[in-house]
């Protein structure tokens, strides 16, 4: 039976082999910006599997997202700028070092204290990275006093999905003290962020407020002039953002609850097809409240535990 470093080396080298001259054409041509939509694909299957609970799925979802991993070091040790091993020892460097309460002397009895050490010791990991740096970066600027200044917010990426990145942000600029006190303060911002949207709606035209016809979705309406249109994306921007916020509070992923919110659509919307299709009709057949009626049948069905 192989061990499971032999397991490792025998997926690394397979991943080689691939990448090598007389591999896989598709393989061979992939470059780090090729791969990262499959990378964040990969990533969602496995919390879908981890949804669904689905274990055997699990497995083979996790072993396709390890492959980015493997295919980005592949590429990266072709180019010569690190391997796999310097992923490893990374990794286990940070392990070993971001839990003194298991590996060293410093105690922590609860998670909370666990995550108040964590804290801790990446803003000295940040620290030292800094005195390190030799380039300034983009978002580095001069203070009054003319010395660097970087933005707490700086190591934040952008480039990650809105919701992530809004609950990254939000997090590191509470733990500086800038928070609400509580849940229902910041419910209230949401309701404020409403309020500010239904002002931003009343100045438009009636027209643009209906259900657009059957069709394509907003043909035939009048189009919203640019100006307006950017202040109701910044007004739905501030209420996914309070949102956000309200999911902070509680501990609840955004993501995966949007996610699960999804798939309950599909599971519904699905049952009014199956619904219709008995008699031979899709739901562009039927009229709003017949829909709503199956909509709400569907929502019963499933709470009867079918």
């Amino acid at each position: 039976m192989p061990t499971t470093g032999e397991r490792f080396e025998r997926a690394v080298a397979i991943m080689a082999r691939l990448r090598a001259p007389g591999g896989c054409p598709w393989d061979r041509e992939q470059t780090f910006d090729s791969i990262k939509p499959y990378t964040l694909e990969e990533t969602y299957e496995v919390f879908e599997a981890i949804d669904n609970r689905d274990w055997k799925e699990l497995p083979g979802e996790l072993g396709d997202l390890l492959l980015q991993v493997l295919f980005y070091a592949e590429m990266a040790k072709e180019d010569g700028s690190f391997s796999i091993d310097d992923v490893l020892d990374r990794l286990s460097d940070k392990l070993i070092g971001r839990h003194p309460h298991v590996f060293g002397d410093v105690q922590a009895e609860t998670s909370q204290e666990v995550l108040r050490n964590w804290e801790a010791l990446k803003a000295e990991e940040k620290q030292a990275k800094k005195k390190q740096e030799q380039k300034e970066s983009l978002s580095t600027k001069k203070n009054a006093e003319g010395e660097e200044f970087k933005s707490l917010l700086a190591d934040v990426s952008s480039k990650m999905p809105g919701l992530l990145e809004a609950r990254k942000l939000s997090s590191r600029a509470a733990r500086e003290g800038f928070d609400w006190p509580d849940v229902e303060s910041v419910v209230g911002k949401l309701h404020e962020e409403i309020d500010e949207l239904r002002q931003a709606l009343a100045k438009l035209p009636p027209a643009v407020l209906q259900r657009a016809e059957k069709g394509i979705a907003g043909s035939g309406k009048p189009e919203i002039p640019s100006g307006v249109h950017e202040h109701l994306e910044e007004e739905i921007g501030d209420m996914l953002f309070a949102l956000v916020n309200i999911a902070r509070f509680l501990d609840v992923d955004t993501e995966g609850a949007l996610k699960k919110t999804n798939r309950k659509f599909r599971r519904r919307f699905g049952h009014i097809e199956q619904e219709l299709a008995k008699s031979g009709r899709q739901p562009r057949d039927a009229g709003m409240e017949e829909l709503e009626s199956l909509w709400q049948k569907g929502k019963q069905w499933e709470r009867a535990g079918n």
